[in-house]
C-alpha cells in the first residue's frame, strides 16, 4: 500500500509520519468523554404577547384608543395589526400594555438606556503626588490641577511621599497636606485629617455640594392707578 493511501476509509487510516495505522475514530479522542449538554431552551420573550401572565390589560393602541379587555383577546387585536402587545407598566391597576413593533420597542430602550448612560457622570478619584520638598511652582502646577478636577465633580487625594531619611520628617508632609488642604477649601472640603500609610502620607478633599439656585417668581406687572371720575 502506498504511503498516505487509506486502506480503508471507514475503518482506519494509515501515518505515514509515524509509519503506523490507526482506526478513524482515534484513540486519543475516543478517551475523552462526551458533554452530554442539556438541549438549548427556547428564548422566551417575556411581558411579550401570550408570555404576558395576567387576565387582562389596558391595552394601548396605534390609532390611540385605550380599552380594558382580557390580554389574549388584546393579543389577537394585536397580531392582527401586524405588532406584538408589549407589557410597559405590569404595576399599574390593571396593568398597561402597548400594541407596537417588538424590535422598535428593543431599539427604543437601548436608545434610552445609552442615553442615560451618557449623562451620569462616575466620580474618580485623581491623585496628586508630592514630596516634602515641594517647590512653590510644583505646588502651585498640582494644585490648579486639583481645582479643575474638583470643578469636574471628582475626588483629589493629595499624597506625599517619604524617601530614605525623609520619613524622620513626617511633621513637613502633614504641614503641605494642611496647606493644600486650605488652599483648596473654597473647592472642596477635606474628609478627615491627614493619615500616615508606610511611607505616604495622604488626605482626600470632596468637591463641595452647591445647593441648586432658587428661581426668582415673576413680579406682577404694577396696577394702574384708577381712573379720575
Amino acid at each position: 500500500m502506498q504511503p498516505g493511501t487509506r486502506a480503508n476509509s471507514r475503518e482506519f487510516c494509515y501515518d505515514q509520519y509515524n509509519d503506523e495505522y490507526w482506526f478513524h475514530a482515534h484513540p486519543r479522542l475516543s478517551m475523552i468523554p462526551s458533554r452530554n449538554y442539556p438541549p438549548r431552551r427556547p428564548r422566551v420573550r417575556e411581558n411579550v404577547n401570550e408570555a404576558i401572565r395576567v387576565r387582562e390589560v389596558r391595552a394601548v393602541f396605534p390609532d390611540g384608543s385605550v380599552e380594558i379587555m382580557p390580554t389574549l383577546a388584546a393579543v389577537r387585536k394585536a397580531q392582527d395589526m401586524g405588532l406584538d402587545l408589549i407589557l410597559i407598566a405590569p404595576t399599574a391597576e390593571p396593568p398597561v400594555a402597548k400594541a407596537m413593533d417588538y424590535g422598535q420597542w428593543q431599539y427604543e430602550n437601548k436608545k434610552k438606556q445609552h442615553e442615560a448612560k451618557k449623562k451620569q457622570h462616575v466620580i474618580q478619584v485623581k491623585e496628586l503626588k508630592f514630596r516634602p520638598n515641594t517647590d512653590d511652582h510644583d505646588y502651585d502646577f498640582k494644585k490648579n490641577h486639583a481645582i479643575r478636577f474638583l470643578g469636574e465633580g471628582n475626588r483629589v487625594k493629595a499624597v506625599v511621599q517619604f524617601r530614605g531619611r525623609e520619613i524622620a520628617h513626617v511633621d513637613l508632609g502633614k504641614k503641605l497636606l494642611l496647606r493644600f488642604a486650605e488652599d483648596l477649601s473654597q473647592y472642596g472640603q477635606v474628609e478627615g485629617q491627614p493619615r500616615l500609610e508606610g511611607r505616604n502620607a495622604h488626605v482626600i478633599i470632596s468637591p463641595v455640594k452647591t445647593a441648586p439656585a432658587a428661581k426668582e417668581k415673576p413680579k406682577a406687572p404694577p396696577q394702574a392707578p384708577p381712573a379720575a371720575q
